[in-house]
């Protein structure tokens, strides 16, 4: 049981509708994680079961030598039934060494599929935010300067301002979003050559446009360069988990790296290192000189699934870091107050924007969402406590 809340939690940590199982033949297959879990519940009774009949034998065998010494006449027959019972007892160990080697073998397999499937997500994500829009996007909505309504009236005024009392402003003054705002308010109002009707008007055709970009474009860039900075962690993120996978194979000596693996579909491989592995693993258990080796070759195979935990704990603290930022860009977003009068004047490039922070939020809930692994979860997850034992 302690064994099936182990892999069962840690599966339930992927917060997906599919997987991917690697079978004995090495083939790849897609399949939910409804099926995934049947199939691990399955395949661990049915192991238990196939050693639980190991073990009462050995266990009635044992009742008979331990009544077989009770029953013993001569000496002769005390020490046959005490050597049997010694040789059974070595049996059962090395029984317990076997299982123990099946279920890690089971659970190893797991963890690979798990690092395979979080390495699609992270993959996606980093499609996602490269997806998102750039710099130079974000600035078209967020600067007047883009908007042709602002620049016909710059034009306007520039050519009736006075030349003896106006002034042009400099290149960088002049793409900068409030310096040439003010400036061309300035030179709006001391046009004596517009009428006071004209000037109104002018300022009518441009109030949506000034009003969105000196109120949203702070929140505007301020969504970017936050998105660019997931993605910089997503990308620690990515290199942590091919890390990881060099960690987890190196027991078995694969060395290919993680992102080679997946695009040459070399998964039958890592298997075949691994059936090797335990093949060295088996080898050693059955041999009473190498019982050391068998140990330390056990205690390697474990180690990386310690690791595979720590790294879900990080992964999950990083999603639920992105759920968060995405929904404070929501709130950003929604917080323009004259989206409604002046809807004809903004950009279709800002209801995409909002559009597309909604669905990353749904995602970020949904696919990516992380389940929290800390305290008594860990407690349960590592050695199959919880916090009622």
């Amino acid at each position: 049981m302690k064994l099936i809340i182990y892999i069962t939690i840690i599966l339930s940590l992927c917060g997906i509708h599919t997987s991917f199982a690697i079978n004995d033949t090495g083939i790849t297959n897609e399949i939910s994680i409804e099926e995934h879990i049947t199939q691990l519940y399955i395949e661990l009774e049915n192991t238990k079961t196939q050693y639980q009949k190991k073990y009462m034998f050995i266990s009635l065998a044992l009742s008979k030598a331990n009544q077989g010494i009770k029953e013993s006449i001569t000496n002769d027959q005390k020490l046959y039934w005490l050597l049997e019972k010694d040789k059974l007892k070595e049996e059962r160990e090395r029984l317990a060494l076997s299982e123990l080697s099946d279920l890690s073998k089971i659970r190893y397999i797991k963890g690979l599929q798990i690092i395979k499937i979080l390495y699609e997500k992270t993959l996606a994500l980093d499609h996602h935010f490269a997806s998102v829009s750039t710099f130079n996007e974000i600035n078209k909505i967020a600067n007047p300067n883009n908007y042709p309504e602002f620049k016909n009236i710059k034009e306007t005024i520039g050519s009736k301002t006075d030349k003896k009392k106006g002034f042009d402003l400099t290149k960088i003054l002049g793409n900068n979003i409030y310096a040439s705002v003010a400036h061309s308010f300035i030179s709006l109002f001391n046009n004596d050559g517009t009428s006071r009707a004209q000037k109104e008007e002018s300022l009518k055709d441009v109030e949506c446009i000034l009003d969105f970009t000196l109120r949203m474009h702070n929140d505007l860039n301020t969504i970017y360069f936050e998105t660019v900075f997931l993605q910089k962690s997503n990308e620690n993120i990515i290199g942590e988990l091919q890390q990881l996978f060099i960690d987890f194979t190196k027991p078995i000596k694969y060395k290919t790296p993680l992102k080679e693996c997946r695009n040459t579909d070399d998964w039958d491989s890592v298997r075949d290192h691994l059936d090797i592995y335990l093949e060295a693993l088996n080898t050693a258990l059955a041999d009473d000189s190498k019982r050391y080796k068998a140990h330390k070759m056990q205690i390697n195979l474990e180690f990386p699934i310690d690791r595979l935990l720590q790294f879900i704990t990080q992964y999950n603290a990083f999603i639920d870091q992105g759920a968060k930022f995405y929904e404070k860009f929501g709130i950003m977003l929604d917080s323009y107050e004259n989206e409604t009068q002046c809807a004809s004047k903004i950009p279709i490039e800002y209801k995409k924007l909002k559009e597309s922070i909604v669905v990353a939020i749904e995602k970020f809930n949904t696919a990516y969402k992380p389940v929290e692994i800390n305290g008594s979860k860990m407690k349960e997850v590592l050695y199959g406590l919880n916090e009622y034992d």
